[in-house]
């Protein structure tokens, strides 16, 4: 049963939020019953460039019916997945289970919920724990797609066992939440990005308002780097963007995963402190695309990182990730966002050629962005 929130949020420079009473909406992590609807009707209408992302995610690996679960009772990931005990087959697993949710709701073949709720159920029944130095960072990558998929199972089949759902209840509660509660704040700001995207999507698979307005509360006024407030100064210049370009646009990939899971339920964390987040990805498209950026020697919470200059490790090898941003900012707000654009646009065309491998854990992710965020103007307009 849904439970009611109640936000009261504070004001902040440069942005305005106002009281919101409001129940959860379901499906609401990362999309909305009416954005699934809208992509279900792109695709029987054969238009592009959904058709095309649609064929490609169909065609991965992560789509296969064949795929088996490979849950671990005790799951390693140490740094940089070293050692990397369950770890891989964590994220590749959540991946999948996200994949088959999607194609059994924008299909209708039963056999990928089916799939999707087997390799969700394997792991609840599994899973002991979680360790080593990258645990945090591993809950929140892929406890996220873990939970979208979930979320879509719950709310659009009737097929999953109430017990069974139970089972996942209990390990986001009981072995994922105390990984993450309390972030990592000196860590690279993606770090505290990733568990954000987790937090939130865990309080409103939960129905829970106290998980929900953890992450939210974080990501506004968090001590950490991977708080709106410290990830960007004014510019769009981001925290990580000194260190390199991959894991700069993770942090604004999975802060942007945070913000689009708050919008659907009526909360607006895109607008905060006068849309940093489009500056952000503003910045960092255009550095990627070519173009030259200011950069400002920027130190970290509490001086652990100090990156003295801009880095070029990675430049150019854009993340599928600015679909939806774009969609929220120029087709929702109606605010211009010209670099962004140019990025997924160039996603768009590049995709099918880079990144339309088969195998186990490959291809889904990169064609999801287009599918499910492109040209969303008829989006749900869930405002707060």
């Amino acid at each position: 049963m849904n439970r009611t929130l109640f936000f009261t949020l504070a004001l902040l420079t440069g942005f305005q939020f106002h009281t919101v009473v409001a129940e959860f909406v379901h499906p609401g992590v990362a999309h909305s019953r009416e954005s699934l609807a809208f992509v279900k009707a792109k695709l029987e209408a054969g238009e592009q460039p959904w058709a095309r992302a649609w064929e490609k995610l169909r065609s991965s690996g992560d789509a296969d019916l064949d795929w088996k679960p490979r849950p671990f009772p005790n799951v390693e990931r140490g740094p940089s997945n070293n050692p990397n005990i369950g770890s891989s087959d964590f994220s590749r697993d959540a991946m999948a289970a996200y994949t088959h949710a999607l194609c059994w709701n924008l299909s209708g073949e039963e056999a990928h919920a089916r799939k999707a709720a087997e390799i969700v159920d394997a792991w609840a029944a599994t899973l002991e724990a979680i360790g080593n130095h990258d645990a945090r960072l591993l809950v929140g990558m892929s406890g996220y797609h873990f939970c979208i998929a979930a979320e879509i199972l719950k709310h659009t089949w009737d097929g999953w066992p109430e017990e069974k759902q139970a089972k996942f209840r209990s390990m986001l509660r009981d072995i994922w939440y105390p990984i993450i509660v309390d972030f990592y704040p000196s860590a690279n700001g993606n770090w505290d990005a990733s568990m954000l995207q987790a937090m939130m999507a865990m309080g409103v698979f939960l129905d829970d308002q106290v998980m929900f307005d953890r992450a939210k509360d974080y990501f506004l006024e968090g001590k950490g780097n991977g708080a709106i407030g410290n990830y960007f100064m004014a510019s769009g210049q981001c925290q990580e963007t000194g260190r390199d370009q991959a894991h700069t646009q993770m942090g604004l990939e999975f802060l942007a995963n945070t913000c689009e899971t708050a919008w659907i339920q009526g909360v607006d964390l895109y607008g905060a402190l006068d849309n940093r987040l489009l500056k952000g990805f503003e910045y960092t498209a255009k550095y990627n695309l070519g173009h030259e950026v200011p950069y400002e020697p920027y130190r970290s919470f509490e001086g652990r990182y100090h990156y003295k200059k801009i880095s070029d490790d990675s430049r150019g090898r854009l993340r599928p990730m600015y679909e939806r941003v774009f969609n929220h900012y120029h087709n929702r707000k109606g605010l211009e966002a010209p670099f962004t654009e140019q990025a997924a646009l160039k996603l768009r065309a590049d995709r099918p050629e880079e990144r339309g491998r088969r195998g186990r854990g490959r291809g889904s992710s990169s064609h999801l962005d287009t599918l499910m965020y492109a040209d969303q103007a008829a989006d749900s307009e869930i405002r707060p």
